[in-house]
């Protein structure tokens, strides 16, 4: 067998560095670079290019990567318009960057765990101190801001998720350039940050087009250095890179979901309705007017108005309470319904004892600046703070108040709001009604029917801060029917609940008058204190009107309500020049000839058949009237309405009808034996039932209606027929 010579074999290749260089061989020689020049041996005495090349890129790397993730942090700026988004930017986006390059040849799980420790004590300069809620901040924010009208308040527990979001960017982002050899992975996590800025920052002002044209140059950068271009190749293909970015900007805007943005916030839950105060700003007024010269606050501003503090929608027959849904805002109110010409008004409201978490301002606020935690409800415009303010606290608003023509006036239709136009449960719907139509009785238009309702309470009842107070349906009921008295706390409810008999969708707001005007500052007291009533309209929104009559009677002391006053008079005045809202009386036409219309049957018989008719119609009501209320009640919609039902027919039958001011206990010990017996299991089916109609049962209803009937039984039996005859025709 032939024994081959092994040949030798090739050298060995040198290793080729990036920047174009050659290693030396294994056996110590030295192999040439690509461009004829020769490195240094192992020694040292040749200095190669090698060092100084990596680490200029991985300089550059870093600082692009953090660039990156702070342009990203930037697209905030719709969210947060502050200044103060710096501060959560700009260590997000540069400590983790500066990690990744010192600790570039340590273990990844060290950089991170120094990244989580500098993320934290990031958040110190954010808080102003150590928080130890961070974490549950962290997870909340998302919600808090799909839930909050923007611009955001740069509030530390809002930011921190900009900072979080920033420093997860920036931190994978550097440890991707530090450890591999990828492009542009490394910009993904701060394009996705963009991202979420786009979704959250849909309803502010301003626009992203800037930031995503930065992004695009800034990521065109980081290909072109991690694709070892020469430096020449990044001075070519920047500039290319912003002429594509500023065409973006051109086209941008003209692109199809510009102009309708897909709004993550329509999807969000709102949170539910917040307790504003234990105690209702209505509830204050005849105390506030006990005290009138309390010092509350004061008004800079151009023009004397009304300033709003509270305002209530939803009745329960006890008292007004707000259904309003605040929203957090930094300072933005959305718009109102009324797009035509308004005044613009601005103020510096300054505390000075005003108890609560209402803000007063001047109808319809727009912009709102210097409060701390302020929310507001977008349908009414109210403004609350999260905590009461200080006395010395200040914030100004500026105000949008509508100058709707006559033409709008006339035009204007009720909203449609059944929750706005509600009336709780009581025989007293049926006076204010009554009370209502009276009132508004030959008004065609709505506007009239308010105006007129306006000038019928402020003509049948006087002004009088010693009545008694309360807003009840009771206490209503005694002011409209008794004392004809009042403060605007019972004005303003009967008005609105007398309008919503009407259809004619209300609410009541408090709040005061201009106040005492001293160099251009109103100065605001406890005696200006007043409560007045909306009405809202499809286009107008609400409208107000003021049915409480000035201290002097018939005028008003107040410049703000004497000019609604003037308005509404007017337009009547006008209305009824181009024709009377009343139908003309109809009128026996002359026959033409002169002569006498002929004369029917004498009039004793016409007499005497007009009065056999009533004395029938009579006996028919007599009869048919107390069986169809009892009925009524008996067939009443609801367990609960049938059990007081089942009371109010035990009280007629016990000839207590119009007596209702006795409570159920006063009935009880009135009565004995039989009744007596019956009655009190009756009261206390009607108390639990009164006062906790939702727990009320079809069983309760019939035991009621069983007990009401047994007492009707005993009082017949114990009542003799004569007087049972004449209660019967007298509709007792």
């Amino acid at each position: 067998m032939t024994r081959h010579a092994s040949r030798p074999g090739p050298p060995a290749p040198a290793e080729t560095w990036r920047d174009g260089s050659a290693q030396e061989r294994r056996d110590g020689t030295v192999q040439g670079r690509r461009d004829g020049t020769v490195q240094g041996r192992r020694d040292g005495t040749v200095q190669g290019r090698r060092d100084g090349t990596a680490l200029w890129r991985r300089a550059a790397g870093a600082a692009l990567v953090a660039a990156v993730a702070g342009t990203a942090g930037w697209g905030f700026h719709r969210v947060f318009p502050d200044p103060g988004l710096l501060l959560a930017v700009v260590p997000a986006a540069t400590a983790p960057a500066a990690v990744a390059a010192l600790a570039r040849s340590r273990p990844l799980w060290l950089a991170l765990a120094l990244d989580v420790v500098l993320w934290f004590a990031g958040t110190i300069p954010l808080y102003q101190g150590v928080e130890p809620g961070i974490v549950a901040d962290v997870a909340n924010s998302w919600h808090a801001l799909l839930t909050t009208l923007l611009p955001a308040q740069p509030e530390p527990r809002l930011l921190v998720l900009v900072h979080t979001l920033v420093w997860a960017a920036a931190t994978i982002g550097a440890e991707t350039v530090a450890r591999t050899r990828t492009r542009i992975v490394a910009a993904v996590p701060a394009l996705l940050v963009f991202g979420a800025a786009l979704l959250l920052g849909v309803d502010g002002e301003g626009s992203n087009l800037p930031v995503a044209a930065a992004l695009f140059v800034l990521v065109a950068a980081l290909a072109l250095l991690r694709d070892d271009r020469p430096p020449l190749w990044l001075l070519a293909g920047i500039p290319a890179a912003a002429a594509l970015a500023a065409l973006a900007l051109v086209v941008g805007p003209l692109l199809p979901i510009a102009a309708r943005p897909y709004n993550p916030r329509d999807a969000a839950d709102l949170p539910p309705p917040r307790q504003v105060d234990s105690v209702s700003p209505l509830d204050r007024v005849s105390a506030w007017l006990q005290i009138p010269d309390r010092e509350l606050f004061t008004v800079e501003a151009g023009e004397p108005l009304n300033w709003r503090l509270a305002v209530l929608d939803r009745y329960d027959g006890v008292r007004w309470t707000s259904g309003a849904s605040f929203r957090a805002t930094g300072g933005q109110v959305p718009e109102g319904e009324w797009t035509g010409e308004v005044d613009v008004v601005r103020q510096r409201v300054t505390f000075d004892g005003l108890p609560g978490t209402w803000l007063p301002a001047a109808e319809r606020p727009e912009q709102v600046s210097g409060v701390r935690g302020l929310a507001v409800d977008p349908d009414s415009g109210a403004l609350i703070a999260e905590r009461a303010p200080a006395r010395g606290t200040s914030y100004e608003v500026t105000s949008r108040v509508p100058k709707p023509s006559k033409e709008d006036l006339l035009a204007a239709t009720p909203a449609n709001d059944p929750s706005l136009t509600a009336f709780p449960a009581g025989p007293q719907e049926r006076l204010f009604q009554r009370l209502a139509q009276e009132a508004t009785k030959g008004a065609t238009t709505p506007i009239t029917q308010a105006y007129r309702l306006q000038r019928y309470l402020r003509t049948s009842a006087s002004y009088d801060v010693t009545a008694p107070p309360g807003h009840s349906l009771k206490g209503l009921e005694f002011f409209l029917q008794t004392t004809h008295r009042g403060t605007s706390e019972q004005f303003a409810s009967a008005f609105a609940l007398m309008a919503r008999t009407l259809g004619l969708p209300s609410r009541v707001v408090v709040g005061f008058r201009p106040g005492q005007e001293s160099g251009g500052v109103y100065h605001v007291r406890s005696g200006h204190v007043m409560a007045w009533a909306e009405i809202k309209f499809d286009g107008l929104g609400w409208r107000p009107f003021y049915p409480t009559p000035g201290r002097s009677g018939a005028k008003d002391d107040h410049d703000v309500v004497s000019s609604s006053i003037e308005e509404s008079e007017k337009l009547e005045s006008e209305l009824g020049k181009g024709g009377s809202d009343r139908a003309e009386p109809s009128r026996p036409k002359p026959t033409g000839n002169g002569e006498e219309p002929a004369s029917g049957p004498p009039a004793w018989v016409w007499a005497s058949v007009a009065g056999g008719a009533l004395l029938a119609a009579y006996a028919g009501v007599v009869v048919a009237l107390p069986w169809w209320r009892r009925r009524r009640r008996r067939r009443a919609q609801g367990p609960e309405l049938r059990v007081l039902g089942a009371w109010r027919q035990a009280c007629d039958d016990l000839g207590l009808k119009g007596r209702d001011a006795l409570t159920a206990e006063d009935v009880v010990v009135q009565q004995s034996g039989e009744i007596a017996a019956n009655i009190a299991p009756l009261a206390e089916i009607f108390n639990y039932v009164r006062y906790a109609p939702d727990t009320a049962t079809e069983d309760a209803a019939t035991a009621a209606w069983q007990r009401s009937d047994a007492v009707r039984r005993a009082v017949r039996a114990a009542t003799p027929l004569t007087t049972r005859l004449r209660d019967r025709l007298l509709l007792r």
